[in-house]
């Protein structure tokens, strides 16, 4: 288990990088975040040359990343594809694969089942994935197997939220490498809710920042808006929400097997309305600046909004919970 002084000093590198590199996604920039920080490889096991830590170390990277509103791929990469490669057992795949994406050389993702109209014949993969996160390497669960294709065409989306890269994955028959079966993929699905749980804490904290800082500033009748009740109230509901978003995310990410599927249900519908909430409030405690494209505040609200379909919304959380306890 890493120290709090670790985790302390992880925070702090991690931050000091995505401020030094706002809004940078190219090949170069991911390398050197992954590689020189070591933070791809965090979930990686030290014989492929990772850290051999786990998903409550990596959930502070993808909160900083939050914050940061930074495009780079590691929740796909370093969260999504690594759970997927290391649950399937496959160990050629897992020695071919992992190096690359703990020193920055390689990025991937992985496709759910609902979400594509893929399938498999004579070892051959057919269909679309109309909205997936990108990367060069693309694994998908399809029928009883994960397999590994290259797709026949990428076309990158134009989105509301521009600061989450999204694809159209084509695939006309191409060949496919079979790595394990699907029994996994509600177990790796679940560590990428947790993961972006604390993605979303990250955002509705720097938007409860923002807010505070706006409010200590912005005068009105000789007096900081902050002062009045109105606005102390927004704003102690808001920390209320993403302390309790906080605690909801990094139980989920340090749950364990055995209790990931309900801890990340929670953490799914919770940190989603958290974020909602913080980025809306930001933007009415900015006023007329607020609405403004000179002022960060719609990309957060626009962050907040596409994450909270991009593993199910709010209720499905709360469905499958549900079904889980009930």
């Amino acid at each position: 288990m890493t120290s709090s002084d670790e985790l302390r000093e992880l925070r702090a590198a991690v931050r000091s990088f995505l401020d030094a590199h706002p809004g940078a996604a190219d090949q170069n920039t991911w390398r050197r975040f992954a590689g020189e920080l070591g933070v791809a490889g965090l979930a990686v096991p030290e014989e492929y040359g990772g850290a051999g830590c786990g998903l409550a170390e990596a959930a502070v990277v993808c909160e900083e990343i939050g914050r940061a509103l930074s495009p780079l791929p590691y929740l796909s990469t370093a969260v999504l594809a690594v759970a997927a490669i290391i649950e399937s057992g496959d160990d050629e795949a897992k020695e071919r694969l992992l190096p690359g994406i703990a020193d920055g050389t390689v990025t991937a993702t992985v496709v759910f089942p609902g979400e594509t109209e893929l399938s498999v014949e004579g070892g051959l993969l057919s269909g679309v994935a109309p909205y997936a996160l990108d990367g060069a390497v693309v694994l998908a669960y399809v029928g009883d197997a994960l397999v590994e294709a290259a797709p026949s065409a990428r076309r990158p989306l134009v989105t509301m939220d521009q600061t989450r890269p999204l694809a159209e994955l084509t695939f006309d028959g191409v060949p496919v490498r079979r790595i394990g079966d699907a029994a996994a993929h509600d177990r790796v699905r679940d560590m990428g809710v947790a993961a972006l749980a604390a993605e979303q804490v990250g955002g509705a904290a720097r938007c409860l920042e923002s807010a505070v800082e706006y409010a200590k500033q912005r005068h009105q009748f000789g007096r900081p808006i902050g002062s009045f009740q109105a606005i102390k109230h927004k704003l102690a509901d808001v920390l209320l929400q993403v302390e309790s978003a906080r605690s909801a995310a990094y139980q989920a990410c340090a749950a364990p097997a055995g209790e990931l599927a309900v801890y990340a249900a929670i953490a799914g519908s919770y940190c989603t309305e958290a974020y909602l909430s913080a980025a809306g409030e930001s933007i009415q405690i900015h006023g007329g600046i607020g609405v403004t494209w000179e002022h960060d505040a719609h990309r957060y609200f626009k962050r907040a909004t596409s994450d909270a379909q991009l593993f199910g919304p709010p209720q499905a959380h709360r469905a499958r919970l549900a079904r889980s306890i009930l």
